[in-house]
């Protein structure tokens, strides 16, 4: 599949669902309204929806949510989705998460090709942990990745940078990642849906990030394409990969190779814009997956050149106003 600026889109990462069991404050408001049961796909629909987007030339799965792993029976829709690594169709399978349910399905995972997984973590601290994710505990987390490590998983730390709460920490988590084994991405928090306060006070350009990292590690470019957004360089001092996702700082655009299909549906061609193309209709209204692969082909003919987002002391609110558990993070 070509876009309409030549990029080929091999890529979809799919929200099984937008629940979750923390409230990470960058992601959600405390008090969430979820969606009712009836606008959520089936995992059988979720299943025929990601199948056509793999014989329209998809190679990369990625199920994200909220938390992929609360939805029940999540486990069966993965291993239906094997049979495309099984057929060669599919080139990888993989998930993003939390890791509080990693120490229940680590080894499913594996035993279903899942190879790779990346977990969110964005501080050590049990305190602060719990008060960044509101619900969530630190060393059931901590378990769980430990879990995913000795099933065989190959493990990326996700850590969002967060000016005034976790940016004395950086260090340490590069320092722990190195000891356990793991490469780790920082992440530029995003403005997507009301979170109950403003994101001006939390963003940290990761550019500063890098410099103030230079001079504790000995950093070098690496050219690794994982067909994300993440720009990444080595750590002479652990031998392992750091990543840096920028949004705001430093556009990725030009290189997007991804879309995003929301639980209920709904393809989104690009995180930061509110254009979207329902998918649950045709899928739905017609046996035939004719209707469904002609609105999968229309909306990638129209997938924009890139996103606006923007944070600064003029623009306290959010760019958009779905949550990221909405669109998958």
């Amino acid at each position: 599949m070509l876009d309409p600026f030549g990029r080929t889109i091999s890529y979809l990462r799919v929200s099984v669902t937008d629940k979750c069991d923390f409230r990470c404050h960058y992601c959600m408001s405390e008090e969430m309204e979820f969606l009712p049961r009836e606008e959520v796909l089936s995992l059988e629909e979720m299943d025929r929806v990601c199948s056509a987007f793999i014989s329209r030339g998809v190679e990369k799965l990625r199920l994200t949510g909220g938390e992929p792993l609360v939805r029940r029976g999540i486990m069966s829709l993965i291993k239906t989705l094997s049979r495309h690594l099984d057929s060669g169709a599919l080139k990888e399978l993989t998930l993003t998460t939390n890791g509080s349910q990693l120490r229940k399905y680590a080894d499913e995972l594996v035993e279903y090709g899942v190879k790779r997984i990346n977990v969110s973590l964005d501080t050590l601290d049990p305190a602060k942990f719990a008060q960044i994710t509101r619900l969530g505990v630190l060393e059931k987390v901590l378990d769980g990745i430990q879990a995913a490590k000795e099933a065989g998983l190959k493990i990326k730390i996700n850590t969002v940078a967060v000016r005034g709460f976790n940016d004395s920490e950086f260090d340490q988590m590069i320092s722990w990642c190195g000891d356990q084994g793991f490469d780790l991405t920082f992440i530029e928090t995003m403005p997507l849906g009301e979170i109950g306060g403003t994101r001006s006070d939390q963003y940290l350009p990761l550019l500063e990030v890098k410099e103030r990292l230079g001079e504790r590690w000995t950093l070098s470019d690496n050219s690794l394409n994982t067909g994300g957004p993440s720009r990444y360089v080595d750590v002479a001092e652990t031998g392992q990969k750091v990543g840096f996702i920028t949004p705001l700082t430093e556009h990725f655009c030009d290189t997007c190779n991804r879309v995003r299909l929301t639980c209920t549906g709904t393809l989104y061609m690009c995180l930061g814009q509110d254009d979207s193309v329902d998918l649950r209709a045709p899928l739905r209204n017609s046996e035939s997956d004719g209707p469904l692969l002609d609105a999968i082909d229309g909306a990638i003919n129209n997938k924009p050149k890139g996103h606006e987002f923007v944070i600064d002391e003029s623009n306290t609110e959010p760019s958009l106003a779905r949550h990221m558990s909405v669109t998958g993070g």
